[in-house]
């Protein structure tokens, strides 16, 4: 199953039910996982995870 289809398949999921409400949320944990990821390695995570 490709990520493509994954998103598909929620867009579908909040198109149908209506549940525009988690769109929002969705994109904010995409983001702060992405941001996660991405400073694993790098000398900024100390600070990042200072944050939180």
């Amino acid at each position: 199953m490709s990520k493509l289809s994954i998103l598909a398949e929620l867009w579908d999921f909040l198109k149908e039910r209506k549940k525009w409400w988690l769109l929002p949320i969705v994109v904010f944990l995409v983001l702060l996982g992405s941001l996660i990821v991405l400073t694993q390695g790098s000398a900024l995570a100390p600070f990042i995870y200072a944050i939180f």
